[in-house]
């Protein structure tokens, strides 16, 4: 069952994005003619999640004032206007808004093509808390465009993942998108910091899992991405 809240990481500075977000945070960066934020928005709902909770710093008062705008979801804010907690450390200073129950984080400068169904639903299919702290939806790396390293992960034939380290390549990247149980921040000191942190905590103890995202990936980071990414859109291949 897809989780009722989601985090959606909002907070980032989009230096790689300028001169586009030299007057707007990155997630108000549009592709197609929609903010960021809000394709990230309508992938949840469509997933069935009631409620976002999502973080400001870089433009604060813009961001706030346009997720509020939305009412086919509820919107939380968490505030990092005081500092800038990076992904771990924005679920962590988000903790007490997001329950006990499983939850979603997505990042903002992702967009994708579902041509089997909601990519998100399929990632919270039969996520156990017991087994796994965080599972992560992965895109293959001849399934995407935008995104520039040589792989993250390693998948096992049960979806267990391993670091990619310094071997040169592997067959999966990060896109985006997990389910995790919020516990799992629980033990982090309340500090700006990287959720690969968690990740490799996680992966040690055999309890990181990942899930292919079967469909195609635009990592929106910068300018040229982003013309990238209308590109395939407009040619029709974006599924509703």
């Amino acid at each position: 069952m897809t989780p009722h809240t989601a985090m959606v990481l909002a907070a980032g500075l989009g230096t790689r994005m300028r001169p586009l977000t030299n007057d707007r945070p990155k997630a108000l960066v549009t592709v197609a003619g929609r903010a960021l934020i809000d394709h990230v928005l309508d992938r949840l709902i469509a997933a069935g999640v009631k409620r976002a909770v999502v973080n400001v710093h870089a433009f604060a008062d813009l961001l706030e004032a346009h997720v509020k705008r939305r009412s086919d979801i509820e919107i939380v804010i968490s505030d990092e206007r005081a500092q800038l907690m990076e992904t771990g450390g924005g679920v962590r200073q988000a903790r007490p808004l997001l329950g006990d129950a499983p939850i979603i984080v997505c990042n903002i400068d992702s967009v994708w093509e579902e041509p089997n169904g909601s990519a998100i639903a399929r990632l919270c299919n039969d996520f156990d808390p017991a087994k796994s702290g965080a599972k992560l939806l992965l895109a293959s790396m001849d399934g995407q465009l935008g995104y520039e390293g040589d792989g993250d992960f390693f998948m096992d034939e049960n979806g267990k993942l391993s670091f990619r380290d310094a071997l040169p390549q592997t067959p999966w990247a990060y896109m985006g998108a997990q389910i995790i149980d919020p516990a799992i921040v629980d033990a982090e000191p309340l500090e700006p910091f990287s959720f690969t942190r968690v990740w490799r905590r996680l992966a040690s103890e055999g309890c990181l899992y990942g899930a292919p995202l079967g469909g195609y990936w635009m990592h929106v980071g910068d300018p040229e991405a982003r013309t990238q990414a209308e590109a395939r859109m407009a040619a029709g291949a974006l599924s509703p």
